[in-house]
This record gives structure tokens, C-alpha cells and sequence, in this order.
């Protein structure tokens, strides 16, 4: 009995002195229930919107399994060989326009970086520059550079290039804000110029970060140039775009096998790549 008196009073101390840990303030209620009653409002509207029902999902499913069904067994159709140097021009479309985005965000990134690049006011336009080349999807660069440039991989590759040349800027410039001051701070105190400590205090720190960053998005691209290629980019998804419309689905699921395949060797070897050159 006076064990449960002293846990009692314990506990009314504990409430008295801590009373966050055991009630939400009225406010902190209020705001989580409208905000899970927005979310809720929200999504069932959206759901309303787009006349989602489980009936036509439903039958959606049915169309779906039809299809899979057609799918099997995979077949190369009349020209393998159109497939297979597709399947290559896809892998050069997506190396080609990393390699492109990696030198033009080099600078970039030195421009965009608050310890290398001083001037607010510039560094704010170069950092909102590379927000717009990244702000637009892929597929609209590609859909403009195939207007521009016609059909074929020189759209992807310049497609690929744009984008990524925001992106890679960023993720460049992250790095350079990131590395350790001290080496730096050493070489100066000893005399060296900019361009030395830059050399042989900075570089060597963020090198490595910059090749694993432009490894990670040559093994995107691989898998974006194939969407870019159903647009009119050239390389494997125009030959797969071409199959599915025909309703060749056999030959679209020998060229779907192929992509999975060719995705998963390159994520192999660029993962070993990248912990190569982080580990170093």
C-alpha cells in the first residue's frame, strides 16, 4: 500500500515537473489534427479527381496480367543485332553525357561553393543557373533538343549533359563546402598561394567524392536514356517504344530482360568503383 502511494505521488511530481512528457499542449493537438485532416481531405480528393475506383483497378489488373501473359517467352524477333546496338548506343548516350556534365560542372561547382567563391551576389545567380538546369526534367530537355536537333542520341546526350550538369554543380559544390579546413589553413600559414592550397589541400579531399557523384549518375543515366530514347533520343527505347506500339510483346520483353541486365552490370561495377575510390 505505501509502495503505491509513494509511485502515485512519484508520479504526480513527475507530471508536475515534466509535464510535456506526459500530455501534448492543447496547441501542439490542434495542429496535428488539422494536419492529418488536411492529408486526409487532400488525398481523397485526389483519389476523387482522378476517378480512381477499385473496380477499374481492378480491371486494369485483368489488362495487365493479358499482357504479361504475351510477354513470355522472350523472343529477339527478325534483328537481334538492331537490338544490341541499340542496347550500346544507350550506354554511350548515358557515358558520353555524364562525362559532358562532370567537366562543365567542375567549375561550376568552384563558382557555387562559399569558401572557394567569396561574392554573394554571383555565387547566388551561378547556384539558381544550376537550379533551372536541373528544375527541368530530362524528358523535356529531350523532347527540346529533339525539335532543335532532330531524332537520334544527339538529343539524349544533350538532354543527359544539361541536367546533370545542375545536378553534378551541386553535389560538387556540397563538397567543396564540406572538406576539412585544417589542411588548407596549414598550407597558407606556410606561404602558399590560392592556387597551391587549392592543388594540395582541396582537390585531393573532394576528387574522390566528385568521381563516386559522376559514377552514381553515369548508372542513372543508363536507365534515364532509355526513357529519353521512347521520345525520339535513339538507343534501346526507341526500339523498345517501337515493339510495344506494334504489339510485339515478346520482342519487348527480350529487349525489357536485356536493359535489367545491362542496368545491373553497370550498378555492379560502379559500386565497386565508387568504394574503390572512397576507400582510397
Amino acid at each position: 500500500m505505501i509502495d503505491r502511494v509513494m509511485s502515485a505521488a512519484r508520479a504526480a511530481d513527475l507530471k508536475r515537473r515534466y509535464p510535456l512528457a506526459f500530455r501534448r499542449p492543447l496547441r501542439e493537438q490542434v495542429l496535428r489534427l488539422a494536419g492529418w485532416t488536411a492529408f486526409s481531405v487532400v488525398t481523397l480528393y485526389c483519389l476523387w479527381r482522378f476517378d480512381f475506383s477499385p473496380v477499374k483497378l481492378w480491371s486494369g489488373l485483368g489488362e495487365l496480367g493479358g499482357i504479361v501473359n504475351q510477354l513470355f517467352p522472350p523472343m529477339p524477333g527478325e534483328h537481334p543485332r538492331e537490338i544490341f546496338w541499340a542496347l550500346l548506343e544507350t550506354v554511350a548516350m548515358a557515358f558520353i553525357g555524364t562525362t559532358l556534365a562532370a567537366f562543365i560542372a567542375f567549375p561550376l561547382a568552384f563558382l557555387a561553393a562559399k569558401n572557394t567563391f567569396p561574392f554573394g551576389l554571383a555565387r547566388f545567380g551561378v547556384r539558381r543557373f544550376m537550379d533551372m538546369l536541373r528544375g527541368i526534367d530530362q524528358l523535356i530537355w529531350a523532347l527540346i533538343f529533339v525539335r532543335a536537333v532532330g531524332l537520334g542520341p544527339l538529343a539524349g546526350i544533350m538532354a543527359i549533359a544539361i541536367s546533370d550538369t545542375g545536378t553534378l554543380a551541386k553535389l560538387f559544390s556540397e563538397s567543396l563546402e564540406n572538406i576539412e579546413k585544417k589542411p588548407a589553413e596549414g598550407l597558407k600559414a606556410a606561404g602558399a598561394n590560392n592556387v597551391q592550397t587549392l592543388r594540395f589541400a582541396m582537390l585531393p579531399q573532394v576528387i574522390p567524392m566528385f568521381l563516386s557523384s559522376a559514377l552514381y549518375m553515369f548508372e542513372s543515366n543508363v536507365r534515364s536514356a532509355t526513357i529519353l530514347g521512347i521520345v525520339g533520343a535513339g538507343g534501346i527505347g526507341f526500339q523498345l517504344s517501337d515493339r510495344i506500339r506494334a504489339h510485339h510483346w515478346e520482342e519487348a520483353c527480350f529487349i525489357l530482360i536485356l536493359i535489367l541486365i545491362t542496368v545491373a552490370i553497370i550498378d555492379w561495377i560502379s559500386k565497386n568503383l565508387r568504394m574503390w575510390l572512397i576507400g582510397r
